[in-house]
């Protein structure tokens, strides 16, 4: 008897762990609330109860979560502007044009007769126009008259057009402007600028990347550290504005632009007036400007092909597409413009290049998309200026350079250009929101709401596939884990053991 109830109570425990264990086989995972959502013997409003929690953080993940995604999807960036100091800099190009682009006087018989109507100095018919002969001094009025008599002129049988020696013969020479030039108190000169045209004409290049030759740099900032030139505009020489074209210019003086050595000067657009009478003083400070390219900024970050600039700028490329579109509809080019097409005749320059190049201006926005490269450097600048001459040094200078001292307030100008400080921005356009930072958002919710993690997630999916792929082995197996593992024991023993040696063995484990 005591064997029996000894047997009977070992017997009761595998039961007992039978029972314990008939319920719903639980998906092998470790998300929090599905355990107890799962579980048989719970009751209805338990159950009901852990339902709506994880419906819940559910929810509440799937909107966090996804706001988390749309902010991400925006592409946010942020700019990190940071000033880093040098001990050396490499100075600007400086590019200097006068804003008349045709020497008057300098005309000769033949270039009044062909280029006089597109300059605006001649009818249709090559007669005088009438109101230049008004706007004429007395002295001059006779000269030009004498000058637009073409009945007995025998005219050329060949004329080029307005070439490059058109037009380096008729513009200001920077032998007769430049009264004085220094750059960083060392003596300088015409021999230190370069040639370049621009819609100006013939301008001048201070500091410009040629072959063979190094950039000038400041060691310090601040006046007399850079270059200081001192001009004669030559008001006297400038083309007489009879009415508003684009030819003539109502105002006297130069245009400046301060611009880096790899991108081409672009004066018209970009540059800043400096007037006579003046000493103008430009403070500059250069920036250094990285942008992200496309879904974050609008940067360049392939450099466009081109047959006419190495490096991409924005200004190449205008130049460039101003090129390609006066070619294509003109079969010219301007002087101003790169490539080996031939020059525009005065006529083509008034009948189709300039309306043309009004026409592009309109629609620039879609026939000539010019993005900012990803990184630039440009200059950023404050001017200011003083009347020149005093009243202390207006002899001075008169004697100086044998002029008077009206003709020196009219004509003549000072500018001064300069780095404030021997330092540099950086300006960076930076990703404001990455793919980690998405991550750990969304981990972080998913700890919170749900206490899951990517394993948990793999585990669910793991279990979905058993479930799919293998459903019979699926089955067999929930249904050996609702038999008791005494049941399954007693099965096994009175299949394969005799009555007899089982009896035995029971009783040497009681004893």
């Amino acid at each position: 008897m005591a064997l029996e109830g000894r047997c009977g109570e070992r017997g009761a425990t595998p039961a007992r762990r039978g029972r314990r264990r008939r319920q719903a086989p639980v998906p092998r995972t470790r998300l929090h609330g599905l355990r107890h959502v799962c579980a048989r013997g719970s009751s209805i409003g338990r159950r009901t109860f852990w339902i709506l929690a994880l419906c819940t953080s559910l929810g509440l993940l799937l909107s966090w979560s996804s706001n988390r995604l749309l902010h991400w999807l925006s592409f946010p960036t942020y700019t990190k502007v940071h000033t880093e100091w040098a001990k050396e800099l490499p100075f600007p190009t400086v590019t200097i044009c006068n804003n008349n682009p045709v020497r008057f006087y300098k005309l000769t018989k033949s270039d009044l007769y062909f280029a006089g109507h597109w300059l605006g100095l001649l009818l249709a018919n090559r007669t005088a126009r009438p109101l230049v002969l008004d706007l004429l001094q007395e002295d001059r009025r006779a000269w030009f008259h004498k000058l637009s008599d073409f009945r007995l002129f025998l005219p050329p049988r060949h004329f080029e057009g307005t070439n490059l020696e058109f037009m380096d013969r008729l513009s200001h020479q920077l032998d007769d402007m430049l009264l004085s030039c220094k750059y960083r108190g060392e003596m300088c000169g015409p021999q230190n600028f370069s040639t370049v045209f621009t819609r100006y004409g013939k301008c001048y290049m201070f500091n410009a990347a040629e072959e063979g030759k190094t950039l000038r740099t400041t060691m310090k900032g601040g006046t007399g550290n850079g270059l200081e030139i001192m001009l004669d505009i030559q008001q006297d020489e400038y083309l007489p504005v009879w009415g508003e074209t684009e030819e003539t210019a109502f105002e006297a003086g130069v245009r400046v632009q301060v611009h880096s050595q790899a991108e081409p000067p672009f004066v018209h657009e970009l540059g800043f007036g400096v007037a006579p009478g003046f000493q103008t003083f430009v403070a500059t400070q250069e920036q250094r400007l990285t942008y992200l390219p496309p879904p974050w900024g609008e940067c360049q970050l392939r450099a466009q092909e081109s047959s006419f600039f190495q490096v991409y700028s924005v200004t190449a490329c205008r130049i460039d597409c101003e090129t390609r579109y006066i070619v294509e509809n003109c079969n010219c080019r301007m002087v101003h413009m790169p490539g080996d097409s031939p020059f525009c005749t005065p006529e083509q320059y008034k009948e189709c290049a300039e309306p043309a190049l009004a026409t592009l201006a309109e629609k620039e926005n879609s026939d000539c998309m010019c993005r900012t490269p990803c990184n630039l450097t440009r200059y950023n600048k404050e001017l200011s200026m003083v009347k020149i001459p005093s009243k202390t040094s207006a002899r001075y200078l008169e004697r100086k350079f044998n002029k008077s001292e009206k003709y020196i307030a009219d004509n003549i100008l000072v500018l001064d250009v300069f780095f404030e400080a021997l330092n540099y921005e950086t300006i960076e356009q930076k990703k404001a929101y990455e793919v980690a930072s998405l991550l750990g958002d969304i981990g972080g919710q998913m700890g919170l709401f749900i206490g899951a993690s990517i394993l948990t997630i793999l585990e669910l999916f793991d279990y979905a596939y058993e479930v799919r792929i293998h459903p019979g082995v699926h089955r067999e197996q929930s249904k050996l884990s609702e038999r008791s593992p005494g049941e399954s024991n007693a099965i096994s023993h009175t299949v394969s053991v005799p009555l007899q040696t089982t009896l035995g063995t029971l009783e040497e484990i009681a004893c």
